[in-house]
């Protein structure tokens, strides 16, 4: 069963204490970032002049499509023939962060009616599957393009009571909140996995 906002706030505090600040996310390092501080003052940073795209993974022969590569089978949480759900590989700060490919190196826009019609039914299924566990309220769906070629689209599952951690910014909050706790994090995997391959596919986790 995920944890409660009291369980997930007191593994917080445990880690820098009622008025301590967590650690800044990794991706306040990137360059898309879009703020910085001036003169004191959080400030959007300067936006770039037009500049050449730069190939994604998996559309230049120097950047290969990890995915196309074949997916690590400790990270796979349920398959079939078509689609591969996928973990990041340890506990996350939010409950769930999982990521539904395509196996066929397909982007948002190739895919066929039927795929799409796969994508759609498989999404809302995990949607519902994740929603009802104790203590989650609700899913983020995203998929972002830029970085790689090979579609993949994630489902964040935020807690429920922890109202400071909502939204587009869940998936900031969730590089810094420290991870929960393996074994609840194991269980809640085989429970989505086991629920999803009610409809058909294996669950791995």
């Amino acid at each position: 069963m995920p944890e409660s906002a009291a369980e997930v706030y007191a593994r917080i505090v445990a880690t820098v204490g009622e008025q301590g600040r967590l650690p800044l996310a990794d991706s306040a390092a990137w360059d898309s970032f879009p703020w910085e501080v001036v003169d004191g003052v959080l400030a959007p940073k300067v936006v770039g002049a037009p500049a050449e795209e730069q190939p994604r993974w998996g559309e230049h022969p120097d950047k290969p499509c990890g995915s196309c590569a074949g997916f690590d089978p400790a990270t796979v949480v349920w398959e079939d023939d078509v689609w591969v759900l996928t973990h990041p590989g340890a506990p996350t700060g939010l409950p769930l962060v999982l990521t539904l490919h395509p196996r066929e190196h397909l982007d948002m826009g190739n895919l066929d009616d039927e795929h799409a019609s796969q994508l759609g039914r498989i999404s809302n299924r995990l949607v519902r599957i994740i929603e009802n566990l104790p203590h989650i309220k609700r899913v983020h769906v995203n998929r972002w393009g830029d970085g790689g070629s090979h579609l993949h689209v994630w489902f964040f599952a935020r807690t429920e009571g922890l109202t400071g951690v909502v939204g587009s910014f869940a998936v900031e909050w969730d590089e810094m909140i420290p991870p929960g706790p393996e074994d609840v994090w194991r269980a809640d995997l085989h429970t989505v996995a086991t629920k999803l391959a009610n409809w058909g596919g294996d669950a791995r986790a």
